[in-house]
């Protein structure tokens, strides 16, 4: 197994420092090669701040009782104070991890305002090389203490929180763009064949979403469901009808998709607050 790791003041034990609003306490590395195991169990946790960083392999993490969480390469975990830790890695995973602990005055704000809020655990970061160097040069910096290392060990963590938004920004850009494209295309689809008969439930299956999926993002999209924004397409179409054409209204609700004129009716009027018949009549239509 290969271990290296540096400590402020050479002290192994965590502490809580509120001098100044964010303090690095210690860093480290572990790789494991030849041991199969390496479990951490922390029953009452720390009373600092931990970020661990897999780097390659996988590690097992037990949040919530006995349950495994397998945490792979190209994710941070966050651990807070007084939370309880318990973790194993191992040897046959190949896995590299890199830690470090921190504490401040203010370190629950700073993490607010990169994006980590209070509720995450398990963050995808990715996998970068930068990362690993971050980690290593503050390992470096903690065990040479040279001028002014404690504030650049700061900035090398805010390096890693600024790397941690951006990617988590990524990812919601990433989802948007997937989303925006759906929702999308949901709405072309239902404008180009509103007058058909429409199964929302086929048609999310068709794209890959669930439906309870589907309609609460399109009713977040579009403020409506998908079958009241249907409704919407036929009575707008059947309004123009009624005021441009001969058509009657059996005509123009089979047009629009109704087979049944009084169905027709009755959707025309709770949409209009009148029926087709007297919305014509009003407008001295035809």
């Amino acid at each position: 197994m290969y271990v290296n790791s540096a400590y402020l003041n050479n002290s192994l034990i965590d502490f809580k420092d509120k001098s100044q609003p964010l303090i690095v306490g210690s860093c480290g590395t572990y790789r494991l090669l030849t041991r199969p195991k390496l479990p951490t169990h922390r029953p009452r946790g720390r009373i600092d701040f931990q970020l661990l960083y897999i780097a390659s392999g996988k590690a097992h993490f037990y949040f919530d009782k006995d349950e495994d969480t397998v945490v792979t390469a190209g994710h941070m975990v966050v651990y807070r104070p007084k939370e309880p830790q318990k973790y194993v890695y191992y040897g046959d995973d190949k896995t590299e991890v890199y830690w470090v602990h921190f504490t401040g005055s203010n370190v629950t704000n700073i993490l607010r305002s990169y994006g980590i809020s209070d509720d995450m655990r398990v963050i995808n970061t990715g996998t970068s090389l930068e990362y690993t160097r971050i980690f290593k040069q503050m390992i470096q910096e903690l065990q040479r203490c040279q001028i002014n290392y404690e504030e650049l060990l700061v900035l090398l963590l805010k390096q890693i929180f600024i790397s941690i938004q951006r990617q988590m920004v990524k990812e919601y850009q990433s989802k948007n763009v997937f989303w925006d494209r759906e929702m999308e295309n949901a709405m072309q689809y239902f404008n180009d064949n509103y007058n058909t008969e429409i199964n929302v439930k086929e048609y999310a299956s068709s794209r890959g979403m669930s439906v309870s999926w589907f309609i609460r993002n399109f009713k977040q999209y579009t403020n409506t469901t998908p079958m009241q924004y249907i409704v919407s397409i036929r009575v707008s179409n059947a309004q123009i009808l009624l005021e441009t054409s001969n058509y009657n209204i059996t005509e123009i609700g089979n047009i629009v998709g109704y087979d049944n004129p009084l169905y027709f009716s009755r959707i025309f009027k709770k949409q209009k607050g009148t029926s087709p018949s007297e919305y014509r009549k009003q407008r001295n239509i035809l």
